[in-house]
This record gives structure tokens, C-alpha cells and sequence, in this order.
């Protein structure tokens, strides 16, 4: 597994050895030693979670607020996505900066996205299929959705067209609001 840092050192990209012929493929997709060692701390994972979405949907930007915070290992098996993680750890040298990223099931990359982190994406393809670990259970209470399309935080979206978001998404707070409130 070759293990990729990005912009913010504690995102990563994890990208696996894949084994082929006329049969097919093969490919460690986890391996909890390789993953611990990559971010430097032990993890353990309490769920998984599977969505899917046609093209142009965008989903967030989520997080969930301590003491229910989420660390996220995404990964998507069809299709293709722009996943994008924003630092909102106020004390971070990286406040308010976000990464983006192309997973897709061609390249089989996986992005971790610790605790802490505003999480979204963006769907490519004409249908994704996208999955996700989380360190965490899904708390309703402590969820926080930040404005997919907040002028401060000034996200580079691949779309030239409005995408289809959520009522929920719909109303995001901004980051300066994000900043005031939590």
C-alpha cells in the first residue's frame, strides 16, 4: 500500500498494490497495521457506511462535533468522485484550508479524513457507489453542515453546473457562523 500525504499532513491518500490478469484484479483494500502505522495513532473503526448518487450530486460539507466526532476512511467502488476534506480544527496551523481529491473505483485510492475535518464530495460519474469507515457512530445531535459553496473557505469544485444538494445542505451555515458558533 503506498500511502500519499497532501496538502494537510494529517489527510492521506492510501493507494493499493493491484494485482492483475485476464481473470481480473485483487487488492488488500485495509490493512489495520499498514493504516495505524500511516497516521501515526491506534484507530479503531465502529461502522461502515455505503451511499450512492448519480452525477452531479453533492453531498456536504459534514462533520460532527466532539465528543462524536468522526474520522472517515472513504473509498469509492463505482464510479468517480471529487472528495474534498476541510481542517476545522481551530487550533490546526491548517484552520479553514480543504484538500481535494479524484477516488474512484478505476484508481482504488482511499482518503482518510481524521476527527475534526468537514467532509464532502462531489459525484464525477454518471453513478457513483461510494463507502466509508467511520470511528465513530452517526450522532444526529452533533452533526454541523457548513455551506458546500462558502466564499471564505472558496472550494474548487470540478462542475461548471449548480449541483444537486439536499435540503439539508441547502441550508449550511457559513464558515464564519462555524467559527462564531463551535
Amino acid at each position: 500500500m503506498n500511502v500519499i500525504k497532501t496538502d494537510i499532513p494529517d489527510v492521506l491518500i492510501f493507494e493499493p498494490k493491484v494485482f492483475g490478469d485476464e481473470r481480473g484484479f485483487f487488492f488488500e483494500s485495509f490493512s489495520q497495521k499498514v493504516f495505524e502505522e500511516a497516521v501515526g495513532r491506534n484507530i479503531e473503526f465502529v461502522q461502515d457506511n455505503h451511499s450512492k448518487s448519480h452525477k452531479g450530486v453533492l453531498r456536504g460539507l459534514h462533520l460532527q462535533e466532539e465528543p462524536y466526532a468522526q474520522g472517515k476512511l472513504v473509498r469509492c467502488v463505482v464510479g468517480e468522485v471529487f472528495d474534498v476534506a476541510v481542517d476545522v480544527r481551530k487550533h490546526s496551523s491548517t484552520f479553514g484550508q480543504w484538500v481535494g481529491v479524484n477516488i474512484s473505483a478505476e484508481n482504488k485510492r482511499q482518503l482518510w479524513i481524521p476527527e475534526g475535518f468537514a467532509h464532502g464530495f462531489l459525484t464525477l460519474s454518471e453513478t457513483v457507489e461510494f463507502l466509508y469507515k467511520t470511528t465513530n457512530y452517526y450522532h444526529p445531535e452533533s452533526e454541523v453542515t457548513i455551506s458546500w459553496n462558502d466564499p471564505e473557505l472558496n472550494i474548487k469544485w470540478r462542475t461548471n453546473t449548480p449541483p444537486q444538494i439536499s435540503g439539508k445542505d441547502k441550508e449550511g451555515i457559513s464558515f464564519k457562523q462555524y467559527k462564531q458558533e463551535y
